[in-house]
């Protein structure tokens, strides 16, 4: 099937198919069916050489803290803060919009206690002690900023460089530049936070425009995130494979050229199939040693399930899967790491479902030489005011902050063990060396050896890429 199919057509493009065009055509003539059984036999989800030679890092597993995590109470300590906590934003400090903290309010220190880490002694907050022991392979960055300030928004800026829905995914956009290495699972895996959907939901991690070939696979919440693995009972591997095989003759009679829906939906059989005969071990996490589950607090509350899918995360780029999101945070905002009501219960609970586990991962990609190869992210669509949202209860909350707050990069090439870029004095605004999302996603291109500028789709007219117009590589981390 030809990667690129639209049914308008340019002048432009009408001239130059015309003279370039025409032999192929004529080509196509002759060769009758024998061509369309050729395309199809193609795949696109075949590994692709990068763009740049060498390329550092193969795969990536984003930990997308859903709702807005505070950078004041993990990664960005503000003694200033809390000499100011109770009074009103110093007007020096300049204006934020935000949804739901009123003109009159006062800033609100933190509770939080911050201790150095590591050789590189950076200042990790006491609620992420497990993360601060891994701090020499982490690269913080603390003045990423975005443009938006809601839920919805902002989720979809963060996975696809826009503020809307109907862009491909960063995910999406990976596996096409790079295709997959695993056979027998999907290129592109999101597991989703047993709690519920996000404002976003599902367009967020979805393909856009691009061939559906490139979705995603969304797992399922809990312990069995992929159903109906094992063949029915009574019925033998070789009748399965003759069933898929009439299936995939029917679906090939009716074979259009144009539709990558039926393409994609026709490669799922597949892809299901040999799941079913060669990932069910993927999955099967008992022949994992007791040590390993307890690091990653498998077995134990409150880190089981998160522990469990970073496991699955590990396991699954080391079978060649190209892309892996394990989100924390669903269903109601108190539930995210979206802390409008009160700060402290919010983030001591949501971090102790994940430091443990992320601190995991890292360790453990790190023992198996996995992590040169695999970048990991860390972070959420914006972090959190420096002002207090205070309810009608007298508890205070953060609210949604886009202007500055904290994401951090390991692995893949990545330099660790140092601070990029600065908020000012309270939190408020980013002001050394801001990055936006875009300059996010340009750095994971380049660590993958994808340029944003050849990285490209065209779509309405014209060529699109993740990173819209332009983005910069992080230099100081790579």
């Amino acid at each position: 099937m030809a990667e690129h199919v639209r049914w308008a057509r340019t002048r432009r493009e009408l001239l130059r198919d015309t003279c370039c065009g025409m032999g192929y055509l004529a080509a196509r003539a002759m060769a009758g069916e024998g061509f369309l059984q050729a395309a199809s036999r193609e795949d696109p989800l075949a590994p692709k050489p990068a763009h740049a030679p060498n390329p550092k890092a193969r795969a990536v597993i984003f930990l997308f803290m859903a709702g807005g995590p505070s950078h004041i109470e993990t990664f960005d300590p503000k003694p200033l803060l809390n000499e100011l906590h109770g009074q009103p934003r110093p007007a020096e400090f300049g204006e934020a919009k935000y949804q739901f903290v009123k003109p009159d309010a006062k800033l609100l220190g933190t509770k939080r206690t911050f201790r150095r880490y590591g050789e590189s002694g950076i200042e990790v907050s006491d609620i992420l002690p497990h993360i601060g022991g891994c701090i020499d392979d982490i690269a913080v960055i603390r003045s990423c900023h975005g443009d938006m300030v809601v839920h919805s928004a902002a989720q979809y800026e963060l996975m696809t460089g826009r503020i809307v829905p109907g862009f491909p995914s960063m995910g999406s956009w990976i596996v096409y530049g790079l295709g997959s290495e695993a056979r027998s699972l999907p290129s592109y895996v999101v597991m989703p936070d047993p709690d519920g959907a996000l404002e976003a939901g599902q367009p967020m991690y979805m393909h856009g425009f691009l061939p559906a070939v490139y979705q995603p696979t969304t797992f399922r919440a809990g312990d069995r995130p992929v159903l109906n693995l094992d063949l029915p009972e009574g019925v033998t591997l070789e009748e399965r494979r003759r069933t898929v095989d009439l299936i995939q003759a029917l679906n090939r009679e009716a074979m259009d050229e144009a539709n990558d829906e039926f393409e994609a939906r026709i490669r799922t059989y597949d892809l299901a199939f040999r799941m079913q005969t060669e990932a069910p071990a993927v999955f099967d996490l008992s022949n994992e040693s007791d040590a390993t589950l307890e690091m990653y607090g498998v077995g134990s509350e409150p880190t089981h399930d998160y522990g469990r899918r970073c496991l699955l995360a590990r396991r699954l780029v080391e079978q060649g899967v190209r892309f892996v999101t394990v989100v924390s945070g669903g269903g109601p905002g108190r539930l995210q790491w979206d802390a409008h009501q009160d700060i402290e219960e919010n983030h001591l609970r949501m971090a102790a479902q994940t430091d443990q586990p992320v601190a995991a991962l890292l360790k453990d990609l790190k023992r198996r030489g996995m992590l040169e190869e695999t970048l990991v992210l860390w972070g959420g669509e914006f972090g959190r005011s420096p002002e207090a949202e205070t309810r009608t209860d007298g508890s205070a909350g953060r609210d949604h902050h886009n202007l500055g707050f904290t994401m951090w990069m390991a692995g893949g090439g990545i330099k660790g063990g140092q601070v990029v870029g600065a908020t000012d004095a309270i939190g408020l605004r980013a002001v050394e060396k801001p990055y936006h999302f875009r300059d996010i996603h340009t750095t994971i291109l380049h660590q993958l050896g994808l340029d944003q500028y050849r990285l490209t789709y065209p779509h309405l007219g014209r060529e699109e890429r993740l990173t819209q117009v332009h983005g910069s590589v992080i230099e100081e981390i790579v």
